[in-house]
């Protein structure tokens, strides 16, 4: 399997191996990388474990997993970001993204966020990129709509997002 790194201006995007994955989902691996504060955050994490879920069930798509978030300028992690699966049925697919705490503020989600969305939106039959966010987590929120995200939905606790192809 080759790995697929996406670029953008100041960050690329690593997609994780399987071992680098399972390492991530350990509570103390970093997967390889060298993570900014020290520690990769919690939903990178998680999602590095849906990565390792899809491997097991034998239905991960190449592509459509967790990637690293890691700058350009001293090769630091950052964060995390990646598809809860693979496209469906309709072309729709769900991104899931965090940065640890020293990277905040600076543009590393927002880059992240649109590479991986142009990435997704020029597979063949992916028609839109989601995203959910709580309520109350506004900076995520902005990260979304400076990628050119719209709000869909809101409901009690849930703000979803999204992005159509062209």
């Amino acid at each position: 399997m080759t790995l697929l790194t996406i670029a953008a201006a100041r960050v690329r995007l690593h997609e994780l191996s399987l071992e680098s994955a399972r390492d991530l989902n350990a509570d103390s691996g970093s997967g390889g990388f060298a993570w900014l504060d020290g520690d990769a955050p919690d939903g990178t994490r998680t999602g590095s474990g849906n990565t390792v879920k899809a491997h097991a069930a034998g239905t991960y798509r190449e592509g459509w997993g967790t990637y690293a978030i890691v700058r350009v300028e001293d090769g630091r992690a950052v964060g995390g970001i990646g598809f809860h699966s693979a496209p469906d049925e309709e072309g729709r697919v769900e991104i899931g993204y965090d940065v640890t705490e020293g990277a905040r503020g600076r543009g590393y989600a927002t880059e992240a966020v649109t590479a991986i969305a142009a990435w997704a939106l020029s597979q063949p039959g992916v028609t839109a990129v989601t995203a959910n966010t709580d309520l109350d987590n506004g900076l995520s929120q902005r990260v979304l709509e400076r990628a050119g995200f719209v709000r869909i939905s809101t409901t009690a606790d849930l703000c979803a997002y999204e992005l159509l192809g062209i």
